[in-house]
């Protein structure tokens, strides 16, 4: 069962949960007016992922619990929920909602669906039908465009927000930097462009407000400008909705856009002057996705969110997200967790605090992307400016690998682990309120380790007083400094004076131990002297020919299946499709030869490491 969201005005700033919370919305009159929104869209797709599991209880979702009323709509698949649009229909009339914000996403740039509601008199939240019609031709946009005078290049990123009324105002609110992508959405944002100057920021914004003047445009809205090397810029398209990245926007303007969409909607006039609209400060957005980074820079992941937690003790910080510990992860919608937005007195500030947000920032449960979004946004191209659409294929031509530690990083998070791993001892062998005598004695001065990391193993002394761990790593000498506290799922320690926070992830009997550090995970086997000497002895298991079997990636559905038992193949054909979160991916042959068996049928559901195919 899908999720629907009907309720008062402030309803529309759910999912707006950080250290600036938006305007009252209820301080309008025209949010007095407006009594009830219906308010579906990606950001509520976003919070209600899996609704079609067994047991759905409406009232245990975050969207649901910040509205007065919830409807569902169908079912999970998009084509019987959220793009129905006679459900969605249905939904107005039995809640007598007034007006529908359309969000980000789905049905937000439909003009039938806008025709639909002006026919049951139900005000839409966005441009009229003739906007959405004329912007979302791609030929007329850019007829419309050469005729407003705004540049154009054949064919079909900076990007400029706009805001008009129903008065002929129009004011565009500075631009957006939007160039960090991959598969042509959008991983890292930021406001303002770090590439404009004053004057290129102008023309492209008075271009901008030309285009939205041309056709009448009546709500918030974004036009998309291509900028080559010498800041000449071009047309691309127009967006008609509020998008995804709108935060930074908010919190280098000050503006509240949804509320300024609502306003419009109800036809009062804008309430700024293009004069009032200024620069204030950096902000810079990460889309935090459920997927894997190492995988074709992020393929989709599933599951139940375990631990979950946002890192809004720090300052500068706002998340805006549906979920909370326990939801889940479904193949259905898009698989973004939340968007993390830092704001900064400026981009060097904003980048720093996004660091540490990152850090901080609890997801266990599923594979996320935080890792691929640290290093982005720490590598001396990004820092310097120097960014394009495809600066993740040129900065990682082999894939995503991780941080790659520097010899100092090495040895702090090799210093960090021996700590954790002694602290870990030394809490288990601590008895509360008891008095009995141990049968071995606890103390012990200097703890010989035996760790490996990435394959090579070094040899760690260490020893411990109160608080304080002295480490001597492959000769090298630290001191490690905590409060120690084992249950937190954070750790902030100081090795020798310099600040990190680490998340120890999962600790194992055998000695294996994942940590979080500088974003990346990192898995490392801590054993004593003895026990490393002793497991030289075990056996080693034998790794797979992954060759010879295809297994899923992903989570998914199976919508072909192109080969049978006996059929001959060769290296990278293609032998089924996966479909998870709106993308389909191609699974090839890992070599020549002849299918053996098929484990698979399509509209199968599949889960990561399923065998699909095996070949002789």
């Amino acid at each position: 069962m899908a999720g629907f969201w009907v309720g008062t005005a402030p309803l529309v700033a759910a999912g707006r949960r950080g250290r600036w919370p938006p305007q009252q919305l209820m301080l309008s009159a025209a949010l007095r007016t407006l009594k009830h929104v219906l308010y579906y869209s990606r950001q509520c797709l976003m919070v209600s992922r899996n609704l079609g599991s067994v047991g759905y209880d409406p009232n245990e979702k975050v969207h649901v619990k910040m509205a007065d009323e919830a409807v569902c709509v169908g079912p999970a698949p998009t084509s019987k929920s959220y793009l129905n649009m006679d459900a969605i229909m249905e939904a107005i009339k039995k809640t007598r909602a007034q007006a529908v914000h359309p969000g980000y996403g789905f049905l937000s740039e439909n003009k039938e669906f806008a025709r639909c509601l002006a026919a049951e008199d139900v005000v839409f939240i966005g441009p009229d039908t003739h906007a959405i019609q004329a912007m979302g031709d791609k030929i007329e946009s850019k007829l419309l465009a050469k005729k407003a005078e705004v540049n154009t290049i054949p064919g079909f990123d900076g990007v400029v927000k706009v805001l008009g009324d129903k008065h002929g105002n129009a004011l565009w609110l500075n631009e957006r930097e939007c160039s960090i992508q991959r598969r042509n959405q959008k991983v890292v944002e930021e406001a303002p462009s770090i590439f404009l100057d004053a004057e290129t920021r102008r023309a492209m914004g008075e271009q901008a407000v030309a285009l939205a003047r041309a056709v009448k445009y009546s709500s918030a809205g974004t036009v998309e400008f291509l900028v080559d090397s010498k800041k000449n810029f071009y047309f691309l398209e127009m967006n008609t909705r509020l998008q995804v990245e709108h935060p930074v926007t908010e919190c280098i303007t000050g503006l509240d856009l949804v509320q300024e969409m609502i306003r419009v909607a109800k036809g009062y006039p804008l309430r700024h002057k293009q004069a009032d609209i200024r620069i204030n400060g950096w902000a810079v957005e990460c889309r935090v996705y459920a997927e894997d980074p190492y995988k074709s820079f992020g393929l989709p992941s599933i599951g139940r969110l375990s631990q979950y937690q946002e890192p809004l003790h720090l300052p500068g910080v706002r998340v805006d997200s549906g979920i909370q510990p326990g939801s889940d992860i479904s193949i259905y919608y898009d698989p973004m967790i939340s968007k993390l937005i830092t704001y900064g007195s400026d981009r060097t500030e904003a980048l720093k605090r996004m660091a540490d947000a990152l850090d901080n920032y609890v997801i266990r449960g599923v594979t996320h992307n935080i890792a691929l979004l640290r290093e982005v946004i720490i590598n001396s191209r990004f820092v310097k400016g120097d960014i394009s659409t495809k600066f993740l294929s040129d900065v990682y031509p082999d894939g995503f690998k991780g941080h790659m530690l520097t010899k100092s990083e090495k040895n702090q998070l090799l210093a960090i682990a021996s700590s954790l791993f002694v602290a870990f001892q030394l809490r288990a062998q601590h008895f509360q309120e008891n008095s009995r005598m141990p049968v071995i004695k606890p103390d012990i001065a200097n703890w010989e380790l035996s760790v490996k990391l990435h394959d090579k193993v070094h040899t760690v002394v260490a020893s411990n007083n109160g608080s304080v761990f002295s480490v001597e790593v492959d000769g090298s000498k630290l001191n490690v400094t905590s409060t120690w506290n084992l249950a937190s799922p954070l750790l902030s320690v100081s090795v020798d004076g310099t600040q990190r926070t680490v998340q120890c992830l999962s600790r194992e009997a055998g000695g294996n131990m994942s940590i979080q550090f500088l974003g990346t995970v990192y898995k490392v086997n801590i054993l004593t002297r003895l026990a490393a000497e002793l497991n030289k002895f075990m056996l080693e298991k034998v790794t797979e020919d992954t060759s010879s079997v295809l297994r899923s990636p992903m989570p998914g559905v199976v919508v072909a299946v192109s080969v049978k038992p006996g059929d001959a193949v060769a290296e990278g054909q293609e032998i089924c499709v996966i479909e998870a979160m709106k993308m389909q991916n191609s699974m090839t042959a890992g070599k020549t030869g002849t299918v053996k068996s098929v484990h698979c049928q399509a509209g199968d559901t599949v889960g990561e490491g399923d065998l699909l195919v095996e070949l002789e």
